[in-house]
């Protein structure tokens, strides 16, 4: 209570007090400094400094940004939005951001947003495919994406022009356009064995493989895409055959069984291999880009020389052709010039016969004209009679024991019919003697004509006559009488032999023991040292001494012939 009293009073007290304190002293008080406020807080800072950094990351996320492209592939397996990368060499270049069904419902349509800087490689030549693992026979691929999950794999192309829209491939390519080498192109009747990813050999050393092949429009042939790495790619020149090296190649020649076969890859997966036949007289300019070559079927057809100049004749045979196909060689002295291109059966309803033309294509230039003009074997119809003349013809001949595989043999025939070069549907005909068999069949059944026209059983009828007579000729007294004799003169004749032997071999010792001591006494007498030899011998000499005197004798009366009247010592006188 004092409290509150004291309190009252000092209020009450203390109010006028004050207000005559602050009247007096007011002009003793400080002067009071007005100082303005910030008009921005230091807490603010703190939003602006996000709202710049924000913008920035924003600025630098749009200007980082790439293209957005869109890819078809036949089905999304694998793919997820927002998490499928799009790479390149293991690279993370974009990301897959949405995935859709098309409206015709036969793929899928993915929406990716790539890097920036990536506008200049998205071409119409680019290519994209899925990465996954891939296990065939030529090749195991994607493993690393077991872990990973599968992505968009990139080929990049700058050549080209702009786009945005592209096409999945189904498979992963063999060759990527950043590999260094050369793309050429094979045409072929047949595929073959071979596949993408086949290899391609240069002397059994793999330099590059299949990467495409497609039937041609017309459907006559299949084009073949290889690309050789460098720097094997020179290796191929305009004169460069290819040939098809799939399986195992097995010959059967004189010199025994030849097996010929790239590698065991090429066994499996077929291949192709190249060279540059060392025949040619150069190799020519080395071959670019894309340039087309044709693929041979062997080694032996590739290595074969191209001749351009072809001719088809006509050959008609009667006889049977049973092991002649088609590809049959025509050969010519032994050497082929040529080969089987069609065989036929033709009915003759006015003879009621049988006949089968072959039709043969020949190669002129195989053969070396002695003036060099194979012009002349090509268009000459009087050379080609002449040859007809000189007994040229066909003939089929079999070329193996084995498989009785027939072949058209042109030769010289001297006793062929005569001939004459005729023309037939368009064509030359050649004409034709029949095959060695047949010859032999002829001449046995020309032997079994004569042999059916002979008297064979007036014969036989004679021989029953002559046996008979001879029979009873045999049984009769009179020849049983003259054999006995005949065998009583035999005995008589080897008595007399045995005596005569017996008499006479000692004289002919005694006159050979004569004969002997004859040749000793001749040898002595004129024997080398035997004293008539060497008179002899002396006697001749002096016979050639005395000749020698005539002749200069001779010699001088010729030169001096006074000297018969005067002699010589006159004229010397």
């Amino acid at each position: 209570m004092p409290t509150d009293s004291a309190h009252t009073e000092s209020g009450h007290t203390g109010g006028p007090a004050s207000e005559v304190l602050s009247e007096r002293d007011t002009s003793a008080l400080p002067e009071a400094q007005v100082v303005k406020a910030d008009r921005l807080s230091l807490v603010w800072l703190l939003p602006i400094l996000a709202l710049i950094v924000g913008g920035w990351l924003a600025y630098k996320t749009w200007s980082e940004q790439g293209p957005t492209i869109s890819i078809s592939f036949k089905d999304a397996s694998g793919l997820q939005a927002g998490k499928t990368k799009v790479k390149f060499k293991d690279v993370n270049i974009g990301q897959v951001t949405a995935i859709h069904v098309t409206e015709d419902l036969q793929a899928v349509k993915i929406t990716a947003q790539l890097t920036s800087g990536s506008e200049r490689y998205l071409t119409d030549q680019t290519r994209f495919w899925v990465a996954r693992p891939r296990i065939t026979a030529s090749r195991v691929s994607g493993l690393e994406t077991l872990l990973s999950g599968a992505y968009i794999a990139i080929d990049p192309v700058t050549d080209g022009k702009p786009s945005r829209q592209f096409k999945g491939l189904p498979e992963p390519p063999v060759i990527t356009t950043d590999e260094p080498g050369t793309r050429f192109r094979l045409r072929s009747q047949t595929l073959g064995s071979l596949n993408l990813g086949s290899p391609v050999y240069y002397r059994h050393i793999q330099v590059g493989q299949v990467v495409n092949y497609a039937l041609d429009a017309d459907g006559d042939a299949v084009t073949i895409d290889i690309f050789i790495t460098k720097p094997h790619d020179r290796l191929v020149f305009v004169n460069t055959r290819f040939w098809n090296a799939s399986g195992i190649d097995l010959s059967l020649t004189a010199d025994g069984v030849n097996l010929d076969t790239e590698s065991l890859v090429s066994v499996l997966l077929g291949g192709i291999a190249f060279d540059t036949p060392d025949t040619l007289e150069t190799k020519g300019a080395p071959a670019t880009a894309d340039e087309f070559f044709p693929l041979y079927a062997s080694r032996a057809d590739a290595h074969e020389r191209i001749y351009l100049n072809k001719q088809r004749y006509l050959m008609v045979f009667t006889g049977s052709v049973r092991g002649l196909s088609v590809g049959a060689p025509v050969v010519l002295q032994g050497i082929q010039i040529g080969q089987v291109l069609d065989i036929q059966l033709r009915f003759d309803p006015g003879q009621l016969a049988f006949s089968i033309p072959v039709l043969i294509e020949i190669e002129p230039e195989r053969i070396t004209v002695a003036d060099g003009v194979e012009k002349a074997l090509v268009n000459d119809p009087d050379l080609l009679n002449n040859l007809i003349a000189a007994g040229m013809r066909g003939q089929l001949k079999t070329g193996s024991l084995l498989t009785g595989q027939l072949y058209v043999d042109l030769d010289f025939h001297q006793d062929a019919p005569d001939a004459v070069l005729r023309e037939q549907n368009g064509y030359r005909v050649l004409p034709t003697v029949p095959a060695p068999i047949e010859e032999v069949t002829t001449k046995v059944k020309n032997i079994l004509t004569k042999i059916d026209a002979l008297p064979l059983a007036k014969i036989g009828d004679d021989l029953s006559s002559i046996l008979g007579s001879t029979r009873g000729l045999v049984d009769s007294t009179e020849t049983k009488q003259a054999l006995k004799e005949l065998e009583q003169a035999i005995t008589d004749l080897t008595s007399i032999a045995n005596q005569l032997n017996s008499r006479i071999a000692p004289e002919l010792t005694t006159i050979l023991g004569q004969s002997r001591a004859m040749v000793a006494n001749i040898n002595e007498l004129i024997g080398a040292e035997a004293p008539l030899s060497v008179e002899s011998v002396r006697t001749i000499r002096d016979i050639g001494a005395a000749a020698r005197s005539i002749r200069t004798f001779a010699d001088y009366l010729d030169r001096h012939p006074e000297a018969l009247i005067r002699g010589k010592g006159g004229m010397q006188r």
